[in-house]
């Protein structure tokens, strides 16, 4: 049975500050760090084993799936990764205050930036400091002013089939260590959530997400793995 796990990256630096991260390179956080140690634990203590990975280009990402790996002794394992599997671009919020924001513009707005399914955030500026549109990870990419979880979708889900998808075909136990917004798009996808109910998907950092697929990936169960009994 082809199995996939998703796991967001433990806690960022900047999670732990409150600020709108998106693209910009960010490392965990000591708590993130356990985080990850943790789901690698957990991976191991269930006898869920991988033999195959994927992630994004951002740090948090990478050194989250170093140290579940780590943890289960899986270190040689093969990796992928793509900026395809980045964070949404977060445009103009990219750096600020989530409280501040909410504080400026109300808490309805922030939330329709955050969750909805095709409100972008405000384009970044052309002069931001945390443009990354001359980053070497990006010399062939059009790095995005900002993105709806629509846009990223759109990255998202080609990358899926044309990498994610055939290994499970070929029935490997695949791990995608990533993001709120690349792993909402995966989940929008694979559990067939509505553009409206998708607003209510909330991922938390660090807690592996277990779906059970037919051979012709289909959804046969879903579940936090902290969940289930051992």
């Amino acid at each position: 049975m082809p199995t996939l796990v998703l796991l967001r990256h433990g806690q960022s630096q900047w999670n732990l500050e409150n600020r709108f991260t998106g693209w910009w390179d960010v490392d965990l956080s000591d708590q993130g760090a356990a985080e990850a140690r943790a789901a690698g634990k957990l991976l191991k203590d269930r006898g869920l084993d991988l033999d195959r990975c994927f992630t994004s280009v951002l740090t948090r990402a990478i050194r989250t799936l170093d140290l579940v790996l780590d943890e289960m002794d899986r270190l040689w394992l093969p990796v992928a990764k793509h900026w395809r599997l980045n964070e949404r671009h977060y445009g103009g919020l990219t750096g600020l205050d989530k409280q501040e924001m909410i504080d400026r513009v109300g808490a309805e707005q922030v939330q329709a930036w955050r969750r909805s399914f095709d409100t972008p955030p405000p384009p970044m500026d052309p002069d931001s400091q945390y443009d990354v549109a001359g980053d070497r990870r990006y010399a062939r990419v059009e790095v995005p002013k900002s993105e709806s979880l629509k846009d990223t979708i759109a990255r998202v889900l080609p990358y899926y089939q044309a990498e994610i998808a055939p290994a499970l075909r070929a029935g490997q136990r695949v791990l995608v260590s990533a993001h709120g917004n690349s792993l909402r798009a995966l989940e929008k996808h694979l559990s067939n959530i509505g553009d409206d109910e998708i607003m209510g998907l909330e991922i938390p950092t660090g807690e592996p997400i277990v779906y059970e697929l037919g051979d012709d990936l289909a959804v046969r169960d879903r579940y936090y793995l902290a969940e289930r009994a051992a």
